[in-house]
């Protein structure tokens, strides 16, 4: 097997195992929420104990931001390698935490305490996880395979969603709910704590990138990468949290809204929209790699803006299409599908290749984070206070509407990359004088 294949393999292996033990865990900890608020909470109302455990959640959400502006500058000052290593360690900790941890019933007011603290540890950890790993498998990657390698992070997110949303769909069938509630919940947890030593043990053998080693061989670490990313990067900042949150919204709302509403305003049954979820999750383990390929051969631009202008163009009337029927719901969910697999195929890859490598893991950092804070985690509540503000249930079309338009207004605004290289001339200089994106490599 040719060396460069055997090389992404295992670059692939220690980007991808990272954001996948952060799905599992952040699918698990969804889907068991009437179970965690069952355990952790006082039993005299669900529906408060309910709210405190998205409470948790939401804050772990909220974290990431400062997350983001630890690992990231620290990863352009130490290295992809150890902060990789560290973020792992971090959510594998803290995830193997809960799943140890006493319920109120054991230990009382103690137990939400912990349980917010560990939450808070992972959503920190969490923070650098992106920004780590996506530098990681844009810089290992061969150049003219550097959009296929990097897709296969979000193939990992996928992945992970799926085997947590598994694990949910075999404890909740398999045990009764005295069993889930005493002892089951807390397989997910504990199975996730291996997954994370492994990554560990994987992370900690690799080298760290050749543009990383090239900065420290020319003695040009930066001293404080968020400084210099602030000061002559803001453009490509924006422009990369452009891309980011035209991915964020179309994510959520495909991935995870789209089961409530079919359930809320279609009224169809649950266990349907949970199989079309299924559905769109293993469409896009098969398309995100395949578009991300694509865009090695064609370039990052075509693929992105195609995207965005499809979302654009589809958004209203696949909502509109959902309203006819079941089948309706399968052709407009797996349509939409398609179009995230290409923004999810693209718009890591194309954000890692605008950022000089000094400062490319702050910039991943903060923007995807700084969106995901700011976009992600709200989709499902505007998008229930939009329906019930305009009383029509088309209102989700052109809110993915309005970010498909900020998108492309990033992606328009950008050059190609696909092919370029990843070092830029301000790498090379401590002085680090501005461009304004690398030109392609020749053909």
């Amino acid at each position: 097997m040719p060396t460069d294949v055997v090389d992404l393999r295992r670059s692939v292996a220690a980007g991808a195992i990272g954001v996948f033990v952060h799905w599992f865990d952040w699918a698990a900890y969804a889907y068991l929420a009437g179970t965690v608020a069952a355990v952790f909470f006082p039993a005299e109302d669900s529906t408060t104990g309910l709210l405190a455990v998205f409470g948790v959640f939401a804050v772990s959400f909220g974290i990431r931001p400062v997350g983001a502006l630890v690992f990231g500058p620290l990863g352009d000052r130490i290295g992809r390698k150890r902060t990789l290593s560290l973020v792992i360690f971090l959510m594998s900790g803290a995830t193997l935490g809960i799943g140890l941890l006493p319920g109120y019933a054991s230990i009382g007011i103690a137990a939400p305490v912990f349980l917010v603290v560990l939450r808070l540890i992972q959503g920190f950890a969490a923070g650098g996880e992106f920004g780590s790993a996506a530098s990681f498998l844009a810089e290992s990657a061969p150049r003219r395979r550097r959009g296929f390698g990097v897709s296969w992070l979000e193939v990992g997110s996928l992945l992970g969603f799926l085997a947590g949303s598994l694990v949910f769909l075999l404890l909740s069938t398999g045990l009764d709910a005295d069993q889930l509630t005493s002892w089951g919940w807390r397989i997910p947890f504990l199975v996730s704590a291996p997954l994370g030593v492994i990554g560990f043990i994987i992370r900690n053998k690799i080298e760290d990138t050749p543009e990383y080693r090239t900065l420290e061989a020319n003695d040009s670490v930066p001293c404080s990468p968020a400084r210099e990313l602030l000061r002559h990067h803001k453009r490509q900042l924006l422009q990369a949290a452009g891309l980011m949150a035209a991915m964020h919204v179309p994510f959520y709302a495909v991935l995870t809204y789209l089961v409530t509403y079919e359930t809320d305003h279609l009224g169809h049954s649950a266990d349907n929209a949970a199989l079309l979820a299924t559905a769109i999750s293993l469409l896009g383990l098969v398309l995100v790699p395949l578009f991300g390929l694509l865009s090695d051969r064609v370039g990052r631009k075509p693929v992105f803006v195609g995207a965005t202008a499809a979302l654009l163009v589809v958004s209203t009337p696949a909502f509109l299409l959902m309203r006819t029927g079941l089948v309706g719901t399968w052709i407009a969910g797996l349509l939409l599908g398609v179009i995230l697999a290409a923004i999810l195929g693209t718009y890591a890859v194309w954000s890692a290749e605008i950022f000089p490598t000094r400062t490319r893991q702050s910039g991943l950092s903060v923007a995807y984070n700084l969106t995901a804070a700011l976009f992600a985690g709200t989709v499902p509540y505007l998008m229930t206070v939009l329906i019930s503000a305009t009383g029509s249930t088309l209102a989700p079309g052109p809110y993915l509407m309005v970010f498909a338009v900020g998108g492309l207004v990033a992606a328009l605004s950008l050059r190609e990359t696909a092919g370029s290289a990843l070092l830029h001339p301000e790498d090379m200089s401590e002085a680090a004088v501005p461009l304004e994106a690398p030109q392609p490599a020749p053909q």
